[in-house]
């Protein structure tokens, strides 16, 4: 039996180049997770405002879905009580989804190009 003296080099070579590519993920990762939290403080920062009635209510609302003000039309107080209710839940729930929607821009701009299994979602 005769064995090539080139398997031995051949083998350094490979394991050389995944050592390489395994570099080169692992700078991927770091970069993707600094950009990761540059986002997530930046989607703190963000705030919207969801209205409802025409802007009769109006709730502003951060990136972290915190309230930070709920603003109601003076003729709107005297109005009955329920349809009052009412607004705000929408108006609520209107910020809600500005507030999503705009998660879900600034995701995309930090995840393009990186294939992600369908139904995942980023940040976990």
């Amino acid at each position: 039996m005769s064995f090539s003296t080139s398997a031995a080099p051949r083998a350094a070579q490979v394991s050389e180049s995944m050592r390489g590519n395994f570099n080169n993920l692992m700078k991927q990762a770091q970069a993707m997770q600094a950009n990761m939290q540059k986002a997530q403080a930046e989607i703190a920062s963000i705030e919207v405002i969801g209205e409802a009635g025409g802007g009769m209510v109006k709730v502003t609302m951060n990136g972290r879905h915190e309230v930070k003000r709920v603003q109601i039309e003076p003729t709107v107080i005297a109005e009955d009580r329920e349809m009052l209710e009412d607004l705000i839940a929408a108006a609520a729930n209107d910020a809600v989804h500005k507030v999503e929607a705009r998660v879900q821009e600034k995701m995309a701009s930090l995840t393009a190009g990186l294939q992600l299994p369908p139904g995942m979602k980023l940040p976990f």
